[in-house]
């Protein structure tokens, strides 16, 4: 089997697990976020009174943090309502940041775990040898019944990256070649695993961004064979990996697919509009002139993310033109970047710091864009309307190139700043 295939063993109380098996799995946690207040009138509508596992329930008020119109303090004031009648004490407010960052930093995302949330990019925790997939409402109304949910084993591709990455190169790069080449159907209801060279020197930061963004090529889930990188940064977290919660793939597993790319030939990317799969080389929308540059959300605003910004911005300027607009991924990612002067170095060039959350991500506010706008974004989609106006056009970059970008006013290659 496979590590993935052996979590889900596990979890559905099964010696095996095959692809194409309809398994029953025990949820260790299960996120609902702010967007989906239905999960809540399902479960009522379903027959629930009392939530099955409240201790493995976590609510997460980061898609309207701080709510900004009546309706979204509405669905806030029902869910902390929720949170106390069932006793769920795991109510990560407005104050904390955006779910994936904050499940992580709580230490609520570890290996093994079989880890569900109303978000499509719940893949993000396979970069700790988790299984992470999102649902909607209805499936996530089931667990709080249960305490369990059904899933169909997926098919398993394998991406090894060999070499080193270039000075200037990024995992966002990464990610966004390969889907430039295998297009955003390519996974769907399959798992991606990464592994080789390239991703054993690669930060937890840059893991995470290349699992989170397999959403993006449709997958279900993804996965990297936790190392000593992994069990440093949950160590930095307060947790300690039990032995017994890290799987391996058996050698004789039979992959469905499998691709290899050497990433000391990549350039930095760039997805131009109005899909994330339009991806060509930075150098090909280079000088292009931007209106907002926006570093945030669980693709691109971690602490790593904005040090880098805060590297090229440093004693130099925001374009006078440009709206360069800040979002840490979590409160904590706030405090470490505010620590070490990040902040003080961005807010000084000229860029502005809002709420950590999912802000302008999915366009709901704090860094909306207008028509005929056009943005350049750390973040992770970009079809019409997604941060804004329908009109308005949303490039996807490394944070590096969002912030050599926000400094000269157009689209720009980091690399001519000193990364």
């Amino acid at each position: 089997m496979h590590a993935i295939e052996k979590i889900m063993a596990r979890a559905a109380g099964l010696p095996q697990v095959r692809t194409g098996e309809i398994v029953n799995c025990r949820v260790d946690r299960a996120g609902i976020n702010d967007l989906y207040l239905q999960t809540k009138r399902s479960f009522l509508e379903m027959g629930g009174s009392k939530v099955h596992t409240p201790e493995g329930v976590v609510m997460f008020l980061d898609h309207y943090a701080p709510a900004s119109t009546v309706s979204q303090a509405a669905v806030q004031k029902e869910f902390r309502e929720f949170c106390a009648e069932q006793g769920i004490d795991k109510l990560m407010d407005v104050n904390r940041g955006v779910c994936h960052q904050v499940l992580l930093d709580s230490g609520n995302s570890r290996p093994g775990m079989v880890i569900v949330i109303t978000d499509s990019h719940t893949t993000t925790h396979g970069a700790v040898g988790a299984f992470g997939t999102g649902v909607g409402a209805t499936d996530l109304a089931t667990i709080l019944l249960t305490g369990k949910l059904w899933f169909r084993v997926p098919e398993i591709i394998r991406f090894t990256l060999n070499g080193a990455m270039p000075k200037g190169v990024y995992a966002k790069d990464v990610i966004l070649k390969i889907l430039g080449e295998l297009k955003a159907d390519y996974a769907v209801y399959k798992a991606v695993e990464f592994t080789g060279p390239a991703i054993a020197a690669m930060s937890m930061s840059e893991r995470l961004c290349l699992c989170n963004m397999t959403t993006e090529m449709g997958a279900k889930a993804a996965y990297i064979q936790p190392d000593e990188t992994t069990f440093a940064y949950l160590a930095a977290r307060g947790v300690d990996v039990d032995p017994a919660d890290v799987f391996t793939t058996d050698p004789d597993f039979v992959y469905a697919a499998e691709h290899t790319y050497d990433v000391s030939s990549f350039e930095p990317q760039v997805a131009a509009p109005f899909s994330v799969d339009n991806v060509a080389d930075l150098s090909a929308h280079a000088g292009k002139r931007i209106d907002q540059a926006y570093i945030g959300a669980c693709t691109g605003g971690r602490l790593e993310d904005i040090a880098e910004a805060a590297r090229i911005v440093k004693g130099r300027k925001i374009a006078r033109h440009t709206r360069f607009i800040i979002s840490p991924a979590s409160r904590e990612t706030l405090l470490d970047a505010i620590a070490a002067g990040y902040i003080t170095d961005l807010v000084e060039a000229g860029a502005t710091l809002v709420t950590p959350g999912c802000a302008a991500c999915l366009g709901i506010h704090e860094g909306l864009i207008a028509e005929g706008e056009r943005c350049i974004s750390s973040t992770n989609r970009n079809f019409p309307g997604r941060m804004g106006h329908v009109k308005g056009e949303i490039f996807l970059a490394s944070p590096a190139a969002v912030a050599a970008s926000a400094v000269a006013g157009e689209i720009a290659d980091p690399r001519q700043y000193g990364v």
